[in-house]
């Protein structure tokens, strides 16, 4: 989609700190960290938002989460804990049209949110 934010970052039209890439999914430093470790996981098709996932999208979310599984071990906060966020829609709170995983960490996240 060729005025989305993130399609941009993906296809290196706009610079990220990236933390992480391959052919499916690109991972970078949020430019606005709420936590002191504070990622996006971006997969470089372009959906919209978790509700227009599929079945047919299983293993490439199966991929998000075994990576962010991975840099969180690498980035030493497995055993401390992390969260994973999806926001879906405007009252979600989903600020770019485009699938996105925020891994937070290194901080208390007390639930509810907010």
């Amino acid at each position: 989609m060729k005025d989305c934010l993130f399609c941009k970052i993906a296809a290196g039209e706009i610079p990220s700190n990236k933390l992480y890439e391959d052919d499916q999914i690109l991972v970078f430093h949020d430019i606005d960290p709420q936590a002191p470790v504070h990622f996006l996981v971006i997969p470089k098709e372009h959906i919209d938002s978790a509700a227009c996932l599929t079945e047919e999208n299983a293993p490439l979310i199966g991929h998000v989460y075994a990576t962010i599984a991975r840099l969180a071990k690498g980035l030493g906060v497995d055993e401390s804990g992390y969260r994973v966020v999806t926001n879906v829609g405007e009252d979600g709170g989903q600020s770019v049209k485009h699938l996105h995983f925020h891994v937070l960490a290194k901080r208390s996240l007390a639930w509810p949110p907010g």
